[in-house]
């Protein structure tokens, strides 16, 4: 409607003004903050038109753009410089409501400019004019045009008139007819007409008599630039948001300034930063302003628009352009008019490599999902899983639409693809996604009913997620599956997740009654080893039933390794008995054996794991290191949902040699989808790993931080979590806090003691809570945690683990004993490469030498140590260095960069292969260069390395102790 000011008709005043939307100055919700940006262009020729018409002459201007771009901004901009123009103003918007009702737009405008009666549109013209047939179309006489116009003239008369309509698209064909009418006939009449206009609509005859006249000016608004997003930004937030957020902020709303306001604005409400990473975590949470904003553009369009973006929606990122016409049921015309509407107003782009469409961003897509009814939804998803089928897409994006919609997996084909998917996922080490795909398969209460086959599958992946519900069902059917292969694997998870939950008797049985039946073949004497391997893996996630099997099984290790069976019973063995300290070389034999005889194409993941977590916790780091790398160059080791402990362990192997940097980079690939504060188990052993190589590098503020997201380690008992404890208590040691340090690191030893890893090389707990000891005063208890390690570690050869525990021995010493433990350390740990320990012993022996009086021999330890530890990064230990230097008289330069952290890419790959053995011809054919390049890369490796005997100490100085880890290249293949 059109509201007039107080008096306005009794003074014939120069405004009649009719507010629209919700918004400040009659604009629409949202475009307010967005409206004076990047708009100079429009807002001048706009302005240039008002004058124009305030000197008498006519003007017609078409302000033509996009939903949310801002024509109802600029028209009540154009309203308002009118008015003061001195311009009497006409302003309404077309009610889509009213479109059915004749004049039900100008019917207002009409009654504002005159007291006459508005023509009966109803009765018949009383006499035929030319084009009379084509007018009754619209329903409007000659007659009511002629009044109309004569209505505009009159007011014209009286002062410059403007007429300014928003969303004309919407208006109904009599009023369109009227306004087309009087667009003719605008010369002479200090008129100025402005039409607001939505992008895409049909053609009507006021744009056929408006887009052809003379006078008439476009104005089109544009899409904000980058800066015009950080202007937005900046106006909403009053914080200046960073380059990549504007670029990647206007790539996720094409420039749409309602969906920048809403987008800068919800972000703001979530506290969430605007960077790119902020947006990036954008689309997992619920963004109400811009969901709004989403919704309301949407509603705005015609409905295969509209249904265009659900089926967009539904499909996801870079859906083909075929199928989604298909879902939209729509023709090609239609549908590609409805993708152009999306791409105008800045919800959805073409992708850049295929024919497909997506949303600009996943919030986008979680707005138009939610504005779909649950039925609906259900609906899109049911037919798009058959549009998928038919067109021969991935099982896995077939099934994620099954799970969607309401099909029922009674279907073949729907039932056919779940099982594929479900498989799909269990290669992919997803065992909770193969339950949610074969659970549809399988309702509650339904296994009786159902194939034994695909009740063995739903069982085997339930073991992993679900262990009660896992071994229900594979118990039922366990004697009913009718494929050989799958019969075993049901009988292994059976036999696991009985172990699992603590029920070694019937695993035991189980075991027991497969040996009976299959005694006397080779086939059964190995996979009576494979299930006996899996039983000892599963119980390691069960305190109860490991103690038990410790009590009653066998673990001798002298078993050939000569099948995969036969290395993967031999693995588990040796890591089980390594950790207790039982026949720790025999162990160190076993895990060598399966090491040089498997390898990732015969033997799992887990077995060539296990054996490089011998060489790991039997003091071997160097080994083990090289055993975790080639295990990672395995194929399926990705696969595994242990993945992150496997990265963990060779973390913590070139953590022990000082490749701190490495340590880093691994642990943060095993936890980069992992949301810290709700890490699993399998998480734990990665983020102590992480957390002791920051105290490490004596990074205090991030191991703080990263301390407190972490989960409490206390509040489960599975081994995982005790590394943890032990890293959490170091931490309060650093800050400090050495009574809550040995609350942790008392309660790591009870719990490694009841999981019987009492081998001191496993962890170093102890090493922690006897300085913590000695924190607190209490010598005794340190003494005697030393004395613990050293009697366990000198027989069973345990090098790192001896010279840590002579180092505390020697810091509760007396000071005539302390110099000559700390010699036997620094001899111990020379030979081996845990660089990082040889350099903290060698401050200590220093500082020792320099209170004993022995200057010279002090300065030469503690430089070789200053030098060591800033080579590894270590920075808190290059400090102590160098304040025990200084205490020396010392006055030590700054430190260069040495050893293998010193070398370039391509010396260090060069290094790497004559380390193994090649010649340099071979070196030079594999990297494509010439021998000569060859020879100067190693003249320089062996410079930096300080090698005097070149290749014979070459493998030794590209020990990650040297930093190496940081620099290794992979191998050419």
């Amino acid at each position: 409607m059109i509201v007039a000011a107080e008096g306005e008709r009794e003074r014939d005043a120069a405004v009649i003004v009719t507010p629209v939307g919700h918004g400040a100055y009659g604009t629409r919700d949202g475009e307010q903050p967005a409206r004076w940006v990047e708009r100079d262009r429009e807002l001048a020729v706009l302005g240039d038109l008002a004058r124009r018409t305030a000197a008498g002459h006519p003007g017609l201007v078409v302000v033509q753009g996009p939903d949310g771009f801002g024509r109802t901004s600029l028209l009540h901009t154009l309203a308002v410089h009118a008015r003061r123009l001195g311009l009497r103003v006409l302003h309404t918007r077309a009610d889509p409501n009213r479109r059915t009702l004749p004049l039900g737009t100008v019917r207002t405008l009409w009654r504002a400019m005159t007291a006459d009666p508005l023509p009966d549109l109803a009765a018949p013209p009383r006499r035929p004019v030319p084009g009379e047939a084509d007018r009754a179309r619209a329903g409007v006489s000659h007659e009511a045009l002629t009044e109309w116009h004569e209505a505009v003239r009159t007011t014209a008369a009286r002062g410059p008139l403007l007429i300014a309509i928003d969303d004309v698209h919407e208006a109904d064909p009599v009023s369109l007819r009227c306004l087309a009418y009087t667009a003719r006939r605008l010369a002479g009449l200090p008129v100025l007409l402005a039409l607001g206009r939505r992008d895409g609509d049909a053609w009507t005859p006021l744009d056929e008599a408006a887009m052809t006249q003379p006078l008439c000016r476009v104005v089109r608004p544009r899409p904000l630039t980058a800066p015009g997003v950080g202007r937005v930004a900046r106006r909403l937030t009053g914080a200046d948001p960073e380059t990549r957020f504007q670029a990647d902020c206007l790539a996720a709303t094409g420039g749409n300034p309602l969906l920048v306001t809403g987008l800068v604005t919800a972000l703001r409400e979530r506290g969430l930063p605007l960077t790119g990473a902020g947006l990036d975590a954008a689309g997992d949470h619920d963004l109400p302003a811009f969901r709004e904003c989403v919704i309301r553009l949407l509603r705005r369009q015609p409905p295969p628009t509209v249904r265009a973006a659900q089926a967009v929606a539904v499909l996801g990122d870079a859906a083909d352009r075929e199928t989604c016409a298909q879902l939209a049921r729509a023709d090609a015309t239609t549908f590609a008019r409805a993708l152009s509407a999306l791409d105008s107003l800045g919800l959805a782009h073409a992708s850049s490599r295929t024919d497909g469409w997506s949303l600009t961003h996943p919030a986008v897509r979680n707005a138009v999902l939610a504005d779909t009814p649950a039925g609906q939804r259900a609906a899109l998803h049911g037919r798009a899983a058959r549009l998928l089928h038919d067109g021969g897409a991935p099982a896995s994006d077939i099934a994620e639409h099954l799970l969607r919609s309401r099909v029922t997996a009674d279907q073949p084909w729907a039932r056919a693809v779940l099982r594929e998917a479900a498989r799909k996922a269990m290669l992919d080490g997803a065992a909770a996604r193969a339950v949610e795909l074969l659970r549809r398969c399988v309702p509650d209460g339904a296994a009786d009913a159902r194939d034994p086959d695909l009740v063995a599958e739903l069982g085997i992946a339930e073991s992993r997620v679900d262990t009660a519900a896992g071994i229900r069902h594979l118990t039922a059917v366990l004697d009913r599956v009718s494929r050989p292969g799958l019969r075993f694997a049901s009988l292994s998870a059976l036999v696991g997740g009985l172990a699992r939950t603590g029920q070694v008797d019937r695993a035991v049985t189980l075991l027991a009654r497969h040996r009976s039946a299959m005694a006397g073949t080779a086939a059964g004497a190995a996979s009576a080893r494979l299930l006996e391997a899996d039983m000892l893996m599963a119980a390691t996630d069960n305190l109860d039933a490991y103690t038990e099997l410790l009590n009653t099984e066998s673990f001798h290790m002298d078993l050939p390794g000569d099948t995969p069976e036969a290395r993967a019973l031999l693995a588990w063995r040796a890591v089980i008995s390594v950790c207790r300290m039982d026949h720790v070389p025999q162990a160190l034999t076993a895990a060598d054996t399966v090491i040089r005889m498997g390898g990732p194409t015969t033997d799992s993941t887990v077995t060539l794991a296990a054996a490089a977590s011998v060489l790991l916790y039997g003091d071997r780091p160097h080994e083990a290191d090289r055993a975790y790398r080639q295990l990672m160059d395995g194929t399926d080791a990705v696969r595994s949902q242990a993945y992150p402990t496997l990265l963990a362990l060779g973390a913590a192997a070139g953590e022990r040699l000082g490749a701190l940097d490495e340590a880093l980079r691994t642990t943060a690939k095993a936890l980069r989808k992992t949301r810290i504060a709700r890490a699993t188990r399998y998480e734990a052993l990665p983020l102590a790993v992480r957390l002791h190589t920051f105290l490490d590098q004596g990074d205090l503020t991030a191991a703080t931080g990263l301390a407190a997201e972490m989960p409490d380690p206390r509040a489960d008992d599975d081994w995982q979590w005790n590394e943890l404890l032990c890293a959490r208590g170091r931490l309060h040691l650093a800050q400090g806090e050495p009574r809550a340090a040995l609350r942790d690191l008392t309660e790591c030893g009870h719990r490694q003691r009841a999981w019987h890893r009492t081998n001191p090389a496993v962890s170093f707990w102890w090493y922690w809570a006897g300085r913590a000891h000695l924190a607190v005063g209490d010598r005794t208890a340190a003494v005697e945690l030393g004395e613990w390690a050293v009697s366990l570690a000198r027989p069973a050869g345990l090098p790192c683990a001896l010279g840590t525990g002579l180092e505390l021995l020697a810091e509760a010493a007396d000071e005539r004993d302390r110099l000559a433990l700390l010699d036997e350390a620094e001899s111990v740990l020379a030979p081996t490469r845990a660089a990082l320990l040889l350099a903290g012993v060698r401050v200590l022996r220093g500082r020792a030498l320099q209170r004993a009086g022995h200057i010279q021999a002090a300065r030469t330890v503690l430089r070789k140590s200053w030098r060591e530890a800033h080579s590894l990064g270590a920075r808190a230990l290059h400090a102590a260095a160098h304040q025990a230097l200084l205490a020396t008289g010392a006055r030590p330069r700054r430190a260069v960069s040495g050893g293998s952290g010193a070398l370039t890419r391509s010396e260090a790959q060069v290094a790497r292969l004559a380390a193994d053995g090649w010649s340099n011809t071979r070196i030079a054919d594999a990297l494509f260069v010439t021998r000569r390049t060859v020879e100067a890369h190693l003249t320089s490796v062996y410079r930096k390395l300080g090698l005097s005997s070149g290749r014979r100490e070459l493998r030794r100085g590209l020990e990650p102790g040297t930093d190496a880890g940081s620099a290794e290249p992979p191998h050419p293949r």
